[in-house]
Protein backbone atom coordinates (compact mmCIF):
# COMPACT_ATOMS: atom_id res chain seq x y z
CA UNK A 1 0.00 0.00 0.00
CA UNK A 2 1.20 3.60 -0.87
CA UNK A 3 1.54 6.29 1.53
CA UNK A 4 -1.06 8.02 0.13
CA UNK A 5 -3.55 5.25 -0.08
CA UNK A 6 -2.40 4.55 3.34
CA UNK A 7 -3.29 7.66 4.54
CA UNK A 8 -6.48 7.90 3.02
CA UNK A 9 -7.93 5.00 4.47
CA UNK A 10 -6.51 6.13 8.25
CA UNK A 11 -8.56 9.32 7.47
CA UNK A 12 -11.95 7.45 6.34
CA UNK A 13 -11.97 4.91 9.53
CA UNK A 14 -12.45 7.74 12.42
CA UNK A 15 -15.37 6.99 14.54
CA UNK A 16 -17.67 9.32 12.95
CA UNK A 17 -20.44 8.42 15.03
CA UNK A 18 -18.76 10.15 17.64
CA UNK A 19 -18.62 13.18 16.13
CA UNK A 20 -22.04 13.22 15.47
CA UNK A 21 -22.97 12.80 19.27
CA UNK A 22 -20.57 15.59 20.37
CA UNK A 23 -22.43 17.75 17.54
CA UNK A 24 -25.89 17.05 19.15
CA UNK A 25 -24.71 17.36 22.63
CA UNK A 26 -23.49 20.86 21.75
CA UNK A 27 -26.98 21.46 19.91
CA UNK A 28 -28.68 20.78 22.98
CA UNK A 29 -27.03 23.18 25.81
CA UNK A 30 -27.17 25.95 22.99
CA UNK A 31 -31.04 25.50 22.70
CA UNK A 32 -31.01 24.78 26.72
CA UNK A 33 -29.44 28.50 27.08
CA UNK A 34 -31.22 30.44 24.86
CA UNK A 35 -34.94 29.32 27.04
CA UNK A 36 -33.42 30.56 30.05
CA UNK A 37 -32.23 33.86 28.30
CA UNK A 38 -35.23 34.67 26.75
CA UNK A 39 -38.09 33.30 28.75
CA UNK A 40 -41.02 34.94 27.43
CA UNK A 41 -40.86 32.09 24.33
CA UNK A 42 -42.72 29.95 26.95
CA UNK A 43 -44.28 26.57 25.53
CA UNK A 44 -43.08 28.14 21.92
CA UNK A 45 -39.25 27.64 23.41
CA UNK A 46 -39.35 24.49 25.02
CA UNK A 47 -41.41 22.77 21.75
CA UNK A 48 -38.84 24.11 19.64
CA UNK A 49 -36.37 22.67 22.19
CA UNK A 50 -38.22 19.69 21.97
CA UNK A 51 -37.82 19.91 18.02
CA UNK A 52 -34.83 20.20 17.77
CA UNK A 53 -33.54 17.59 20.16
CA UNK A 54 -35.65 15.53 18.18
CA UNK A 55 -34.27 16.40 15.10
CA UNK A 56 -30.88 16.07 16.45
CA UNK A 57 -31.48 12.19 17.58
CA UNK A 58 -33.22 11.62 13.99
CA UNK A 59 -29.67 12.58 12.73
CA UNK A 60 -27.65 11.00 14.66
CA UNK A 61 -28.98 7.82 13.05
CA UNK A 62 -28.18 7.96 9.39
CA UNK A 63 -24.40 9.27 10.54
CA UNK A 64 -24.05 6.16 12.66
CA UNK A 65 -25.12 4.00 9.61
CA UNK A 66 -23.38 6.37 7.44
CA UNK A 67 -19.83 5.26 9.38
CA UNK A 68 -20.59 1.89 9.49
CA UNK A 69 -21.00 1.67 5.46
CA UNK A 70 -17.68 4.12 5.15
CA UNK A 71 -16.23 1.89 7.39
CA UNK A 72 -17.05 -1.32 5.32
CA UNK A 73 -16.18 0.53 2.33
CA UNK A 74 -13.11 1.57 3.43
CA UNK A 75 -12.47 -2.20 4.69
CA UNK A 76 -13.10 -3.16 0.81
CA UNK A 77 -10.78 -1.19 -0.52
CA UNK A 78 -7.96 -2.62 2.08
CA UNK A 79 -8.52 -6.25 0.88
CA UNK A 80 -8.73 -4.63 -3.03
CA UNK A 81 -5.28 -2.64 -2.18
CA UNK A 82 -4.01 -5.87 -0.75
CA UNK A 83 -5.14 -8.23 -3.90
CA UNK A 84 -3.66 -5.88 -6.23
CA UNK A 85 -0.44 -5.63 -4.63
CA UNK A 86 2.48 -7.31 -5.89
CA UNK A 87 3.40 -10.69 -4.49
CA UNK A 88 7.24 -11.56 -3.42
CA UNK A 89 8.47 -15.12 -3.75
CA UNK A 90 12.15 -16.31 -3.69
CA UNK A 91 13.54 -19.01 -6.04
CA UNK A 92 16.83 -20.14 -7.48
CA UNK A 93 18.49 -21.08 -10.46
CA UNK A 94 21.71 -22.65 -11.37
CA UNK A 95 23.79 -21.03 -14.12
CA UNK A 96 26.87 -21.45 -15.60
CA UNK A 97 27.12 -24.05 -12.48
CA UNK A 98 26.77 -21.06 -10.24
CA UNK A 99 23.48 -20.82 -8.00
CA UNK A 100 21.62 -18.06 -8.00
CA UNK A 101 19.10 -16.51 -5.44
CA UNK A 102 16.35 -14.50 -6.89
CA UNK A 103 13.49 -13.08 -5.28
CA UNK A 104 10.47 -12.72 -7.42
CA UNK A 105 7.95 -9.61 -7.70
CA UNK A 106 5.02 -10.33 -9.65
CA UNK A 107 2.03 -8.00 -9.85
CA UNK A 108 0.51 -4.54 -10.97
CA UNK A 109 2.04 -1.09 -11.18
CA UNK A 110 -0.61 1.53 -11.67
CA UNK A 111 -0.34 4.34 -14.07
CA UNK A 112 -1.24 7.96 -13.17
CA UNK A 113 -1.64 11.51 -14.24
CA UNK A 114 0.21 14.06 -12.05
CA UNK A 115 -3.38 14.50 -10.74
CA UNK A 116 -3.27 10.85 -9.06
CA UNK A 117 -5.79 9.80 -11.13
CA UNK A 118 -5.49 6.02 -12.51
CA UNK A 119 -5.05 5.68 -16.17
CA UNK A 120 -4.23 1.67 -16.57
CA UNK A 121 -2.86 -1.37 -14.04
CA UNK A 122 0.30 -2.82 -15.96
CA UNK A 123 1.34 -6.12 -14.75
CA UNK A 124 4.25 -7.04 -14.20
CA UNK A 125 7.15 -10.03 -13.00
CA UNK A 126 10.80 -8.69 -12.45
CA UNK A 127 13.33 -10.61 -11.21
CA UNK A 128 16.13 -9.32 -8.91
CA UNK A 129 19.46 -10.92 -7.68
CA UNK A 130 19.58 -11.65 -4.09
CA UNK A 131 22.67 -9.52 -1.80
CA UNK A 132 23.28 -7.20 -4.86
CA UNK A 133 22.99 -3.64 -4.45
CA UNK A 134 20.25 -3.25 -6.35
CA UNK A 135 21.10 0.85 -7.37
CA UNK A 136 23.43 -0.56 -8.82
CA UNK A 137 22.88 -3.83 -10.81
CA UNK A 138 22.04 -3.69 -14.74
CA UNK A 139 18.18 -3.77 -15.13
CA UNK A 140 16.71 -4.90 -18.51
CA UNK A 141 13.04 -4.03 -19.17
CA UNK A 142 11.79 -6.94 -21.34
CA UNK A 143 8.86 -6.97 -24.04
CA UNK A 144 7.10 -9.07 -26.76
CA UNK A 145 5.82 -7.23 -29.46
CA UNK A 146 2.21 -7.73 -31.74
CA UNK A 147 1.19 -5.41 -31.10
CA UNK A 148 -1.04 -7.28 -28.66
CA UNK A 149 1.33 -9.89 -27.37
CA UNK A 150 2.20 -10.34 -23.76
CA UNK A 151 5.96 -11.01 -22.44
CA UNK A 152 5.63 -14.52 -22.16
CA UNK A 153 7.59 -15.49 -25.12
CA UNK A 154 10.74 -13.96 -23.37
CA UNK A 155 9.91 -14.78 -20.17
CA UNK A 156 9.55 -18.31 -20.63
CA UNK A 157 11.21 -19.18 -23.75
CA UNK A 158 14.47 -17.45 -23.29
CA UNK A 159 15.05 -15.58 -20.32
CA UNK A 160 13.38 -16.24 -17.00
CA UNK A 161 14.86 -19.06 -14.47
CA UNK A 162 12.04 -21.46 -15.98
CA UNK A 163 11.60 -22.12 -20.20
CA UNK A 164 9.31 -24.17 -21.64
CA UNK A 165 10.89 -27.36 -23.14
CA UNK A 166 10.71 -27.13 -26.81
CA UNK A 167 11.98 -29.77 -29.45
CA UNK A 168 14.80 -28.27 -31.07
CA UNK A 169 14.21 -30.01 -34.04
CA UNK A 170 11.04 -28.18 -34.56
CA UNK A 171 8.14 -31.27 -34.05
CA UNK A 172 5.03 -30.66 -32.60
CA UNK A 173 4.93 -31.39 -28.83
CA UNK A 174 1.95 -33.21 -27.20
CA UNK A 175 0.20 -31.03 -24.62
CA UNK A 176 0.26 -29.52 -21.61
CA UNK A 177 3.48 -28.12 -21.63
CA UNK A 178 7.00 -28.97 -18.89
CA UNK A 179 8.71 -26.15 -17.23
CA UNK A 180 12.57 -26.91 -17.40
CA UNK A 181 15.48 -25.02 -15.56
CA UNK A 182 16.68 -22.32 -17.75
CA UNK A 183 20.76 -22.70 -17.53
CA UNK A 184 20.68 -19.94 -20.45
CA UNK A 185 19.00 -17.18 -18.48
CA UNK A 186 20.89 -13.93 -17.76
CA UNK A 187 20.18 -13.23 -14.21
CA UNK A 188 23.77 -13.97 -13.69
CA UNK A 189 24.48 -10.56 -14.94
CA UNK A 190 20.79 -8.18 -14.73
CA UNK A 191 17.72 -8.24 -12.73
CA UNK A 192 14.88 -8.30 -15.33
CA UNK A 193 11.39 -6.91 -15.58
CA UNK A 194 8.82 -8.45 -18.07
CA UNK A 195 5.94 -5.78 -19.19
CA UNK A 196 2.54 -6.98 -19.97
CA UNK A 197 1.60 -3.53 -22.05
CA UNK A 198 -1.99 -2.72 -21.56
CA UNK A 199 -4.77 -5.15 -22.66
CA UNK A 200 -2.14 -8.03 -22.49
CA UNK A 201 -1.36 -10.18 -20.22
CA UNK A 202 -3.17 -9.01 -16.70
CA UNK A 203 -2.61 -5.81 -18.00
CA UNK A 204 -6.14 -3.55 -17.95
CA UNK A 205 -7.06 0.45 -18.63
CA UNK A 206 -8.04 1.79 -15.21
CA UNK A 207 -12.38 1.69 -14.83
CA UNK A 208 -13.91 4.17 -16.78
CA UNK A 209 -10.26 4.80 -18.90
CA UNK A 210 -10.26 4.76 -22.87
CA UNK A 211 -8.48 1.47 -24.16
CA UNK A 212 -7.85 3.56 -27.35
CA UNK A 213 -4.91 5.80 -25.42
CA UNK A 214 -3.09 2.72 -25.21
CA UNK A 215 -3.44 1.31 -28.33
CA UNK A 216 -1.00 2.96 -31.05
CA UNK A 217 2.71 3.38 -32.15
CA UNK A 218 2.74 6.44 -30.00
CA UNK A 219 -0.14 5.53 -27.40
CA UNK A 220 2.33 2.78 -26.59
CA UNK A 221 5.68 4.30 -26.47
CA UNK A 222 3.99 6.70 -23.59
CA UNK A 223 2.61 4.16 -21.64
CA UNK A 224 5.54 1.78 -21.71
CA UNK A 225 7.70 4.58 -21.36
CA UNK A 226 5.78 5.95 -18.32
CA UNK A 227 5.84 1.92 -16.53
CA UNK A 228 9.60 1.95 -17.02
CA UNK A 229 9.90 5.52 -15.64
CA UNK A 230 7.59 4.64 -12.69
CA UNK A 231 9.38 1.67 -11.42
CA UNK A 232 12.55 3.02 -11.95
CA UNK A 233 11.68 5.43 -9.34
CA UNK A 234 9.49 3.32 -7.32
CA UNK A 235 11.86 0.69 -6.76
CA UNK A 236 15.15 2.88 -6.60
CA UNK A 237 16.47 2.00 -10.11
CA UNK A 238 17.61 5.24 -11.00
CA UNK A 239 21.52 4.06 -10.19
CA UNK A 240 21.47 0.99 -12.30
CA UNK A 241 22.44 0.37 -15.91
CA UNK A 242 19.35 0.02 -18.16
CA UNK A 243 18.81 -2.10 -20.88
CA UNK A 244 15.99 -2.57 -23.03
CA UNK A 245 15.27 -6.04 -24.85
CA UNK A 246 12.24 -6.15 -27.30
CA UNK A 247 11.48 -9.10 -29.38
CA UNK A 248 9.40 -8.77 -33.07
CA UNK A 249 7.27 -5.65 -32.63
CA UNK A 250 9.02 -5.39 -29.53
CA UNK A 251 11.73 -4.10 -31.16
CA UNK A 252 9.97 -1.29 -32.94
CA UNK A 253 9.27 -0.15 -29.31
CA UNK A 254 12.06 -0.79 -27.69
CA UNK A 255 14.20 1.23 -30.45
CA UNK A 256 11.29 4.40 -30.17
CA UNK A 257 11.72 4.07 -26.88
CA UNK A 258 15.30 4.54 -27.02
CA UNK A 259 14.61 8.13 -28.15
CA UNK A 260 11.50 8.52 -26.29
CA UNK A 261 13.25 7.81 -22.75
CA UNK A 262 15.39 10.30 -23.26
CA UNK A 263 13.67 13.23 -24.63
CA UNK A 264 10.38 12.64 -21.99
CA UNK A 265 12.28 12.21 -18.37
CA UNK A 266 16.07 12.74 -19.68
CA UNK A 267 17.01 8.53 -18.95
CA UNK A 268 19.39 7.41 -20.95
CA UNK A 269 19.79 4.04 -21.43
CA UNK A 270 23.10 1.74 -21.97
CA UNK A 271 22.02 -0.91 -24.24
CA UNK A 272 18.92 -2.15 -26.35
CA UNK A 273 18.54 -5.72 -27.37
CA UNK A 274 16.37 -6.41 -30.80
CA UNK A 275 15.44 -10.32 -30.64
CA UNK A 276 14.16 -11.34 -34.38
CA UNK A 277 12.99 -7.34 -34.50
CA UNK A 278 11.46 -4.76 -37.03
CA UNK A 279 12.75 -1.31 -36.58
CA UNK A 280 11.31 -0.25 -39.83
CA UNK A 281 8.04 -1.81 -41.55
CA UNK A 282 9.36 -0.82 -45.33
CA UNK A 283 11.89 -3.36 -45.07
CA UNK A 284 8.93 -6.34 -44.54
CA UNK A 285 5.94 -5.07 -46.14
CA UNK A 286 5.06 -6.28 -49.58
CA UNK A 287 3.04 -5.01 -52.35
CA UNK A 288 2.02 -1.43 -52.68
CA UNK A 289 5.04 -0.85 -55.06
CA UNK A 290 7.16 -1.64 -52.71
CA UNK A 291 10.30 -3.59 -53.91
CA UNK A 292 12.36 -4.01 -50.97
CA UNK A 293 10.73 -6.35 -48.81
CA UNK A 294 11.03 -9.05 -51.97
CA UNK A 295 14.83 -8.44 -52.11
CA UNK A 296 15.23 -8.69 -47.58
CA UNK A 297 13.34 -11.81 -48.01
CA UNK A 298 14.62 -13.64 -50.47
CA UNK A 299 18.15 -14.94 -48.19
CA UNK A 300 15.72 -16.41 -45.59
CA UNK A 301 14.18 -18.27 -48.43
CA UNK A 302 17.20 -19.45 -49.55
CA UNK A 303 17.85 -20.74 -45.76
CA UNK A 304 14.62 -22.76 -45.34
CA UNK A 305 14.67 -24.31 -48.64
CA UNK A 306 17.90 -25.54 -48.34
CA UNK A 307 16.85 -26.76 -44.33
CA UNK A 308 13.81 -28.77 -46.32
CA UNK A 309 16.35 -29.93 -48.91
CA UNK A 310 14.49 -28.55 -51.79
CA UNK A 311 17.75 -27.07 -53.40
CA UNK A 312 20.00 -28.89 -55.61
CA UNK A 313 22.56 -30.87 -53.98
CA UNK A 314 25.69 -28.34 -54.80
CA UNK A 315 23.67 -26.41 -52.42
CA UNK A 316 23.00 -28.92 -49.49
CA UNK A 317 26.56 -29.86 -49.23
CA UNK A 318 27.58 -26.48 -48.18
CA UNK A 319 26.44 -24.77 -44.51
CA UNK A 320 23.31 -22.44 -44.72
CA UNK A 321 25.53 -19.51 -43.83
CA UNK A 322 27.33 -19.81 -47.74
CA UNK A 323 23.69 -20.65 -48.69
CA UNK A 324 22.71 -16.97 -47.11
CA UNK A 325 25.29 -15.47 -48.64
CA UNK A 326 25.03 -16.35 -51.97
CA UNK A 327 21.16 -15.21 -51.80
CA UNK A 328 22.15 -12.05 -50.22
CA UNK A 329 25.29 -11.02 -52.99
CA UNK A 330 22.12 -12.51 -56.13
CA UNK A 331 19.37 -10.25 -53.88
CA UNK A 332 21.66 -7.23 -53.96
CA UNK A 333 22.94 -7.33 -57.29
CA UNK A 334 20.75 -8.83 -60.06
CA UNK A 335 17.54 -9.83 -58.78
CA UNK A 336 17.69 -5.75 -56.95
CA UNK A 337 18.31 -4.70 -60.62
CA UNK A 338 15.72 -6.47 -62.35
CA UNK A 339 12.87 -5.32 -59.59
CA UNK A 340 13.82 -1.65 -60.52
CA UNK A 341 13.90 -2.27 -64.28
CA UNK A 342 10.69 -3.97 -64.53
CA UNK A 343 9.26 -3.66 -67.92
CA UNK A 344 12.59 -2.27 -69.35
CA UNK A 345 15.52 -4.98 -68.05
CA UNK A 346 16.41 -6.92 -71.05
CA UNK A 347 14.81 -10.41 -71.51
CA UNK A 348 18.10 -12.50 -71.60
CA UNK A 349 19.37 -11.19 -67.88
CA UNK A 350 15.80 -11.50 -66.74
CA UNK A 351 15.87 -15.21 -67.87
CA UNK A 352 19.21 -15.25 -66.11
CA UNK A 353 17.83 -14.04 -63.09
CA UNK A 354 14.71 -15.78 -62.58
CA UNK A 355 16.61 -18.93 -63.20
CA UNK A 356 19.43 -18.21 -60.37
CA UNK A 357 16.59 -17.20 -58.10
CA UNK A 358 14.67 -20.82 -58.53
CA UNK A 359 17.89 -22.14 -57.81
CA UNK A 360 18.32 -20.34 -54.88
CA UNK A 361 14.83 -20.60 -53.52
CA UNK A 362 13.58 -23.91 -54.84
CA UNK A 363 10.76 -22.40 -56.20
CA UNK A 364 10.24 -23.17 -60.63
CA UNK A 365 10.97 -21.02 -63.10
CA UNK A 366 7.46 -20.87 -64.62
CA UNK A 367 6.23 -20.16 -60.84
CA UNK A 368 8.77 -17.16 -59.88
CA UNK A 369 7.67 -16.39 -63.62
CA UNK A 370 4.33 -16.23 -63.30
CA UNK A 371 4.77 -14.06 -60.05
CA UNK A 372 6.77 -11.36 -62.31
CA UNK A 373 10.11 -12.22 -59.69
CA UNK A 374 7.81 -10.81 -56.49
CA UNK A 375 7.22 -13.91 -54.29
CA UNK A 376 5.36 -12.94 -51.01
CA UNK A 377 5.95 -14.73 -47.76
CA UNK A 378 2.88 -16.45 -47.85
CA UNK A 379 2.89 -17.32 -50.90
CA UNK A 380 6.51 -19.24 -50.42
CA UNK A 381 5.41 -20.83 -47.47
CA UNK A 382 2.43 -22.30 -49.41
CA UNK A 383 4.44 -23.05 -52.69
CA UNK A 384 7.95 -24.25 -51.65
CA UNK A 385 6.39 -28.08 -50.01
CA UNK A 386 3.15 -28.07 -52.44
CA UNK A 387 4.29 -31.48 -54.23
CA UNK A 388 4.61 -32.63 -50.46
CA UNK A 389 1.45 -31.53 -49.29
CA UNK A 390 3.08 -29.24 -46.62
CA UNK A 391 3.39 -25.66 -45.88
CA UNK A 392 6.23 -24.21 -43.90
CA UNK A 393 5.96 -21.93 -40.57
CA UNK A 394 6.09 -17.88 -40.96
CA UNK A 395 7.40 -17.35 -37.58
CA UNK A 396 9.92 -20.26 -38.36
CA UNK A 397 10.50 -21.45 -41.36
CA UNK A 398 11.38 -25.25 -40.14
CA UNK A 399 8.24 -25.87 -38.84
CA UNK A 400 5.64 -27.58 -41.90
CA UNK A 401 1.82 -28.30 -41.33
CA UNK A 402 -1.16 -29.17 -43.99
CA UNK A 403 -3.58 -26.64 -45.46
CA UNK A 404 -6.67 -28.41 -46.38
CA UNK A 405 -6.53 -26.52 -49.77
CA UNK A 406 -4.20 -27.94 -52.03
CA UNK A 407 -4.35 -25.37 -54.68
CA UNK A 408 -4.36 -22.05 -52.80
CA UNK A 409 -1.94 -19.27 -53.57
CA UNK A 410 -0.99 -18.50 -49.69
CA UNK A 411 -0.62 -20.41 -46.77
CA UNK A 412 -4.13 -20.44 -44.22
CA UNK A 413 -2.39 -21.01 -41.26
CA UNK A 414 0.89 -20.79 -39.43
CA UNK A 415 2.54 -24.29 -37.87
CA UNK A 416 5.23 -22.35 -36.10
CA UNK A 417 2.86 -20.75 -34.10
CA UNK A 418 -0.18 -23.48 -33.69
CA UNK A 419 3.23 -25.25 -32.40
CA UNK A 420 4.18 -23.35 -29.41
CA UNK A 421 0.84 -21.15 -28.66
CA UNK A 422 -0.98 -23.67 -26.56
CA UNK A 423 2.72 -24.78 -25.12
CA UNK A 424 3.18 -21.46 -23.91
CA UNK A 425 -0.52 -20.45 -22.24
CA UNK A 426 -0.67 -23.98 -20.06
CA UNK A 427 2.76 -23.10 -19.07
CA UNK A 428 2.24 -19.27 -18.16
CA UNK A 429 -0.80 -20.02 -16.23
CA UNK A 430 0.38 -22.31 -14.29
CA UNK A 431 3.68 -20.89 -13.36
CA UNK A 432 1.97 -17.64 -12.51
CA UNK A 433 -0.18 -19.44 -9.80
CA UNK A 434 1.73 -22.38 -8.30
CA UNK A 435 5.56 -20.57 -8.66
CA UNK A 436 5.16 -16.87 -8.39
CA UNK A 437 1.51 -17.22 -6.47
CA UNK A 438 0.05 -14.73 -8.67
CA UNK A 439 -4.29 -15.17 -8.41
CA UNK A 440 -5.85 -13.16 -11.06
CA UNK A 441 -9.66 -14.35 -12.40
CA UNK A 442 -8.91 -12.18 -15.66
CA UNK A 443 -7.75 -14.01 -19.11
CA UNK A 444 -4.14 -14.01 -19.51
CA UNK A 445 -3.80 -12.18 -22.97
CA UNK A 446 -0.62 -14.19 -24.37
CA UNK A 447 -1.92 -12.86 -28.10
CA UNK A 448 -4.56 -10.51 -28.37
CA UNK A 449 -7.05 -8.52 -31.04
CA UNK A 450 -8.52 -6.41 -28.27
CA UNK A 451 -5.58 -3.74 -28.96
CA UNK A 452 -7.07 -3.45 -32.55
CA UNK A 453 -7.44 -0.76 -34.09
CA UNK A 454 -4.01 -0.09 -33.53
CA UNK A 455 -3.41 3.35 -34.17
CA UNK A 456 -0.63 5.00 -36.48
CA UNK A 457 -1.55 8.39 -36.21
CA UNK A 458 1.10 10.41 -38.48
CA UNK A 459 2.36 7.53 -40.60
CA UNK A 460 -1.27 5.82 -41.75
CA UNK A 461 -0.06 6.90 -45.55
CA UNK A 462 3.38 5.38 -44.49
CA UNK A 463 5.53 2.81 -43.53
CA UNK A 464 5.78 3.21 -39.58
CA UNK A 465 9.51 3.14 -38.50
CA UNK A 466 11.53 3.75 -35.40
CA UNK A 467 14.78 4.17 -37.34
CA UNK A 468 15.21 7.84 -36.11
CA UNK A 469 14.97 7.39 -32.98
CA UNK A 470 16.91 4.90 -32.04
CA UNK A 471 19.56 7.14 -34.21
CA UNK A 472 19.07 10.03 -32.45
CA UNK A 473 19.52 8.21 -29.43
CA UNK A 474 22.86 6.88 -30.07
CA UNK A 475 24.13 9.97 -31.51
CA UNK A 476 23.40 11.57 -28.12
CA UNK A 477 24.44 8.74 -26.25
CA UNK A 478 28.05 7.81 -27.60
CA UNK A 479 27.33 4.97 -24.75
CA UNK A 480 24.49 3.32 -25.92
CA UNK A 481 24.75 -0.10 -27.57
CA UNK A 482 22.42 -1.97 -30.01
CA UNK A 483 22.58 -6.24 -30.36
CA UNK A 484 19.92 -7.62 -32.84
CA UNK A 485 19.59 -11.23 -32.77
CA UNK A 486 18.22 -12.99 -36.18
CA UNK A 487 17.31 -16.36 -37.05
CA UNK A 488 18.00 -17.40 -40.77
CA UNK A 489 14.46 -19.22 -40.83
CA UNK A 490 12.45 -16.53 -39.50
CA UNK A 491 10.16 -15.56 -42.20
CA UNK A 492 8.30 -12.65 -40.44
CA UNK A 493 11.34 -10.14 -39.77
CA UNK A 494 14.23 -11.50 -41.80
CA UNK A 495 17.50 -11.26 -40.99
CA UNK A 496 18.47 -9.22 -44.47
CA UNK A 497 15.66 -6.87 -43.25
CA UNK A 498 17.70 -5.94 -40.16
CA UNK A 499 20.76 -5.67 -41.86
CA UNK A 500 19.13 -2.95 -44.27
CA UNK A 501 17.83 -0.83 -41.05
CA UNK A 502 21.06 -0.75 -39.45
CA UNK A 503 23.30 0.16 -42.51
CA UNK A 504 20.62 2.45 -43.03
CA UNK A 505 20.72 4.47 -40.26
CA UNK A 506 23.08 7.38 -41.63
CA UNK A 507 25.51 7.27 -38.32
CA UNK A 508 29.22 7.92 -38.78
CA UNK A 509 31.13 4.94 -38.70
CA UNK A 510 32.75 5.26 -35.55
CA UNK A 511 28.60 4.74 -34.01
CA UNK A 512 28.00 2.33 -36.46
CA UNK A 513 30.64 0.24 -34.76
CA UNK A 514 27.90 0.40 -31.53
CA UNK A 515 25.40 -1.63 -33.25
CA UNK A 516 26.08 -5.08 -33.52
CA UNK A 517 24.29 -8.24 -35.42
CA UNK A 518 24.28 -11.73 -34.69
CA UNK A 519 22.90 -14.75 -36.49
CA UNK A 520 21.23 -18.22 -35.14
CA UNK A 521 19.95 -21.64 -37.11
CA UNK A 522 16.32 -21.05 -35.78
CA UNK A 523 13.66 -18.80 -36.59
CA UNK A 524 11.53 -15.76 -34.87
CA UNK A 525 11.85 -17.51 -31.89
CA UNK A 526 15.50 -18.97 -32.29
CA UNK A 527 15.52 -19.31 -28.75
CA UNK A 528 13.14 -22.26 -29.12
CA UNK A 529 16.21 -24.34 -30.80
CA UNK A 530 18.45 -24.96 -27.73
CA UNK A 531 22.12 -24.61 -29.50
CA UNK A 532 20.73 -21.50 -30.73
CA UNK A 533 20.13 -20.43 -27.19
CA UNK A 534 23.33 -21.20 -26.36
CA UNK A 535 25.09 -19.47 -28.43
CA UNK A 536 22.74 -16.35 -28.18
CA UNK A 537 23.52 -16.47 -24.10
CA UNK A 538 27.08 -16.35 -24.64
CA UNK A 539 26.51 -13.65 -27.00
CA UNK A 540 24.55 -11.70 -25.20
CA UNK A 541 27.24 -12.31 -22.39
CA UNK A 542 30.08 -10.72 -24.39
CA UNK A 543 27.21 -7.83 -25.32
CA UNK A 544 26.47 -6.80 -21.76
CA UNK A 545 30.59 -6.79 -20.90
CA UNK A 546 30.92 -4.27 -23.57
CA UNK A 547 28.14 -1.96 -23.12
CA UNK A 548 28.64 -1.85 -19.29
CA UNK A 549 32.72 -1.41 -19.97
CA UNK A 550 34.20 -4.57 -18.10
CA UNK A 551 36.64 -6.50 -18.97
CA UNK A 552 35.87 -9.73 -20.84
CA UNK A 553 37.81 -11.81 -18.00
CA UNK A 554 35.75 -10.57 -15.47
CA UNK A 555 33.13 -13.10 -15.64
CA UNK A 556 32.00 -13.99 -12.28
CA UNK A 557 29.11 -13.18 -10.90
CA UNK A 558 28.91 -11.42 -7.37
CA UNK A 559 27.45 -13.27 -4.65
CA UNK A 560 27.41 -16.31 -6.78
CA UNK A 561 27.34 -19.53 -4.84
CA UNK A 562 28.91 -22.42 -6.43
CA UNK A 563 26.20 -25.36 -7.32
CA UNK A 564 26.96 -28.44 -5.68
CA UNK A 565 28.43 -31.27 -8.35
CA UNK A 566 25.60 -33.97 -9.06
CA UNK A 567 25.95 -37.47 -6.76
CA UNK A 568 28.03 -39.92 -8.60
CA UNK A 569 26.49 -43.23 -9.49
CA UNK A 570 26.98 -45.68 -6.76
Amino acid sequence: MSTRRAGFDAFSRIDLAALSRLAFRRVLVAVLLACVATPALGDDAQDGAGEAKAAAKKDAKPDSEKSDKKDKKSADDDKKSDGDKPVVTEHTVVIDGQEIKLTATAGKLSLKTDEGKAKANVFFVAYTKDGAELGKRPITFCFNGGPGSASVWLHLGMLGPKRVKIDSDARPQRPPAELIDNPYSLLDVTDLVFIDPVSTGYSRPADGEDKKQFHGYREDLQSVGQFIHDYTSQYGRWGSPKFLLGESYGGLRAAGLAGYLQDRYRLDLNGVVLVSAVVDFRTIAFGGGNDLANVLFLPSYAATAWYHKALDKKWLDRPVEDVVAAAERFARGPYLRALTDGSAYPAKKRERVVAKMSELTGLSPDYIERADLRVAMWQFGKELLRDRGQVVGRFDGRYVGFDPDHIGAATEHDPSGTAVFGLFTSAINQYLRDDLKVEDDHVYEILTDNVQPWNYGRVVNDYVSSADELRNAMASNPFLKVFAACGYYDLATPQFAMQYTRDHLELPRELLENFTIRFYEGGHMMYAHEPSLAKLREDLLEYYRDALGEDAGDQQPDDATAAEPPAEAA
